[in-house]
């Protein structure tokens, strides 16, 4: 089994310039801390030969990319102008209310992280709701009990 920075070094072979393996690099990162902590993004750089600065502003532009630990699921909402035409600002709400946080938090008991995306594409379909990279699509206020309730029990 290959270690991080070998990996790393296999994907940097791949870019004329190693900095161009920074995002695929950061995710390997993530997937193995959880989150992208000060002592990832300083792993990060070591492998890539760069500073944990570039690192950092490179996961701080991606969605994708978690700066502080998340909950055991993530529930996003696109909030970008289809779906808040249609209730995102209403969808989100809800969630805040089932969930008892507020957009950006995580559950005191770790399990839901609650967060508003700029964008999922799915435009034709909205309000559009992310739960674990998987979509939901139509989601109205009144979906999010249920919602909430099969996060909850597992399902």
């Amino acid at each position: 089994m290959s270690t991080y920075y070998e990996e790393v070094q296999e994907i940097k072979a791949q870019y004329p310039d190693g900095r161009s393996a920074a995002l695929p690099a950061l995710r390997l990162a993530q997937e193995k801390h959880g989150y992208l902590s000060p002592e990832a993004l300083r792993e990060c750089a070591d492998a890539l030969g760069t500073t944990p600065a570039l690192c950092e502003a490179v996961a701080s532009f991606y969605d994708m990319l978690h700066l502080a630990p998340t909950g055991r699921h993530i529930v996003e909402v696109c909030t970008n102008v289809s779906c808040a035409l249609v209730g995102a600002q209403q969808v989100l709400e809800s969630f805040e209310q089932e969930l008892g946080i507020r957009a950006g938090e995580t559950t005191d008991d770790g399990e839901v992280t609650l967060r508003p995306i700029e964008c999922l594409g799915g435009c034709g379909w909205a309000t559009v709701v992310s739960i674990d990279h998987h979509y939901r699509t139509h989601v109205k206020p009144a979906d999010v009990p249920a919602i909430v309730q099969e996060l909850r029990s597992g399902e």
